[in-house]
């Protein structure tokens, strides 16, 4: 059966009982040129532990665009950073829906079949899934709906096409059932420079954008858009439902976990244990509270009445947390109390050094209660950039800005592996950078890399990775617009009574309903990220939360503004750079023939030079400041030269028996950071520059190019 729906400024056509038929839940979704399939697939046995084992995949595939996998294997291996990004977004946004005591294993796949490439991925694979769901025969009453939203001239739209998001000031990402937001992710996007070279992610993890004043928004702007996408999302919800009720699957027996497995125990426990329980509660690490809790279960194991009752150690543990839990939040509903004893809105004690290590090109240690990340700012030149492909573009893209985020188990007290980054990891990090991008402006001609090194953690590390970075840009010398901080906002509602919590710790993150982080400058916000644990969150009680979040993030600021004035860069260990403009027409004589001439200037004074063809911008990076500017003297004395005297036969009859349009196998001779020089004939080569080239070359590869355009004597190729 097919379904088409026009909807939210898009048409959607709906496959359902077409393929992947044994799954429990399939659709085949397509929009334009871009086919997914999401499926669902249940185990029938629950496992132990009260968790929702819930499993996301989203994975693209390369035939999808016509391509075959760079690399030595020729197939799909490893998910890439968007994919892992997407799949925590399907996550987060239907998690929610599950019934309370869900435990039976449960794995969607979203599968990109074929791509358009003004299609927004995302947005098709979390609908796709949350149709497959709703469709399954796993009890899931409401369809999510997710749309993105940008803003062009002041004026919202809904689901933006790629092009468009990239003429837009604002990426907002929302998704929810009905009139209730679920999970949220906003970036503020910095005017776009004409020049620069624009990703089609929609998350921005592999570009940031050139910009002369940083872009933020304000909080009743923000109110606005968030208002904007809870309309679009209202109708798609609803059209979901209508479409698809009378398909899905009858709902199977679920055997689901009791929310109290003993209620004679929990009774116990609140009768004998209540005082040290929230004594437990108070110890605020989490190894800390968690050896408490411990002794009070093998205290409780000991009394008589467990002894005659046979209470199991595991049972009495699992009751104990969710005894716990009832405790802080009703300490916070009821008396307005934490557990380390702050006001709602009050921030805990902050502390900030700078430049702590002597050969880090900037460095800071931020410090927030028992959350400190230690952030660490290394400049490079392009070719530190990270290359990386994303499935909606040709040619590989450049990574001028990085911020990795590492969590290792030491953090929490833990004694466990460390291990490659994970999806939290990679969230953190992509988070960050979205947070910081706005600030930083791409006419600083270094390529940035930040690194958070979590040291403690009991909540929002990610917050004080965006605080600590901040500061680590300014430490290394790097111009930005203003201070970025952040804070995480938590919220517990019970019956027809809420609260919200500024800087939340851990505990209040795991008991509680709501994880909202909001990072911004004193003007506005540039990024947002918010994840609700129950149903959904009205938009009056988001608005009370920016505000709240608003008043902390000013606080923060200001502290950071102190620390700002105390740093002294080290100038005697970064990098030197210099830039300056030549006559295009003369970048030829800079390369030399084969590259020879440039390879010597690397060579000779240990620097990296890049070069503009167009504009005859030419920027030497080093780390000896006396090796820049001799190496910019001496490009200085090549291009000078009268062409009299040696460069006269610079373009020489040989340069005049080619033509446009000639196609050649040519023989890699050399590689360097702009290109590749292929030999052509007579002893002549050609150029074929880095954005024509595909995929990695090695000397003395043989390649079939075109000669694209002759001009200065100097030959610029293409593929053929």
């Amino acid at each position: 059966m097919q379904i088409e729906l026009n909807l939210n400024n898009q048409i959607e056509i709906f496959d359902i009982n077409k393929v992947a038929k044994q799954s429990a839940g399939a659709v085949l979704m397509r929009v334009k040129n871009t086919v997914v399939l999401a499926t669902v697939a249940r185990e029938d046995n629950k496992v132990d532990g009260d968790f929702l084992p819930l499993t996301v995949q989203y994975i693209e595939k390369a035939y999808a665009a016509g391509k075959i996998p760079g690399g030595y294997i020729k197939r799909e291996t490893k998910p890439g950073d968007f994919e892992t990004l997407t799949s925590r977004i399907i996550d987060r946004s239907l998690r929610p829906l599950f019934p309370k005591g869900y435990a039976y294993p449960t794995q969607i796949v979203v599968m990109v079949l074929s791509v358009d490439p003004e299609v927004d991925l995302q947005v098709v694979s979390l609908n796709a899934a949350s149709v497959a769901l709703y469709l399954s025969d796993i009890p899931i009453y409401e369809p999510v709906c997710g749309v993105r939203v940008g803003r062009i001239d002041d004026e919202f739209i809904i689901n933006p096409s790629n092009k468009e998001l990239e003429e837009s000031t604002l990426d907002l990402y929302v998704a929810g059932v009905r009139d209730e937001l679920l999970m949220i992710e906003m970036r503020a996007i910095p005017p776009k420079n004409k020049n620069s070279q624009i990703s089609n992610n929609p998350l921005d993890s592999l570009e940031f954008r050139s910009n002369q004043n940083m872009n933020e928004f304000d909080e009743e702007l923000m109110v606005e858009a968030i208002k904007f996408a809870a309309n679009s999302i209202l109708n798609g919800s609803n059209a979901y439902s209508n479409a698809f009720k009378n398909l899905v699957k009858k709902p199977i027996a679920l055997d689901l976990n009791p929310e109290i497995e003993d209620e004679n125990i929990a009774d116990y426990i609140d009768k004998n244990y209540l005082n040290e329980v929230k004594l437990a509660i108070n110890h605020m690490a989490k190894s800390e509270r968690a050896t408490e809790l411990n002794k009070i279960v093998k205290k409780i194991l000991s009394d008589e009445e467990a002894i005659k009752s046979e209470w199991q150690e595991e049972i009495v543990s699992n009751i104990l947390n969710k005894y716990k839990r009832k405790i802080v939040r009703n300490q916070i509903i009821s008396q307005n109390l934490r557990a380390d004893g702050r006001r709602l809105n009050e921030i805990r004690p902050i502390s900030i050094e700078t430049n702590i290590l002597p050969n880090a090109h900037g460095s800071c240690l931020f410090t927030r209660g028992q959350t400190q990340a230690l952030v660490v700012a290394t400049l490079g030149g392009e070719n530190d950039a990270q290359m990386s492909e994303i499935l909606t573009q040709k040619t590989p893209i450049s990574e001028r800005f990085m911020v990795n985020y590492n969590f290792p188990g030491f953090s929490v007290g833990e004694a466990s592996p460390l291990k490659s980054p994970g999806r939290r990891e990679l969230g953190h990090g992509n988070l960050a950078k979205r947070a910081l991008a706005p600030s930083v402006d791409i006419n600083n001609p270094e390529v940035i890399r930040l690194v958070s090194e979590i040291l403690e953690s009991n909540g929002s590390s990610s917050m004080a990775t965006v605080c600590g970075g901040s500061l680590a840009l300014r430490a290394a010398g790097i111009k930005t617009h203003k201070l970025v901080a952040g804070i995480a906002m938590g919220l517990v509602f019970e019956d027809d009574k809420y609260a919200i919590l500024s800087d939340i710790m851990g505990l209040e993150d795991h008991d509680g309903d709501m994880d909202f982080k909001v990072a911004g400058s004193i003007d506005g916000i540039t990024a947002l990220q918010m994840d609700i644990k129950l149903g959904g969150i009205s938009l009056e009680v988001l608005k009370e939360a920016l505000y709240q979040a608003k008043d902390g993030r000013e606080h923060i600021l200001n502290l950071m503004e102190q620390a700002n004035f105390d740093i002294v860069v080290n100038e005697a260990i970064l990098p030197k750079t210099e830039i300056f403009n030549v006559e295009p027409s003369k970048i030829p004589d800079i390369i030399g023939q084969g590259g020879k001439t440039i390879k010597d200037l690397v060579d000779t004074y240990f620097v990296t030079i890049d070069l503009d063809r167009d504009s005859g911008e030419v920027k030497i990076l080093g780390d000896n400041k006396a090796n820049v500017e001799n190496a910019k003297e001496k490009i200085l004395q090549i291009i000078s030269k009268d062409l009299r005297q040696g460069k006269k036969g610079h373009k020489s009859k040989k340069i005049d028996d080619f033509q446009v349009g000639e196609e050649f196998e040519g023989v890699v001779k050399n590689i360097t950071n702009f290109g590749a020089f292929i030999s052509l004939r007579d002893g002549v080569d050609g150029l074929l520059h880095i954005s024509k080239i595909k995929n990695k070359l090695n000397n003395e590869d043989v390649l079939k190019v075109k000669i694209e355009e002759i001009k200065g004597g100097k030959i610029s190729l293409i593929l053929a």
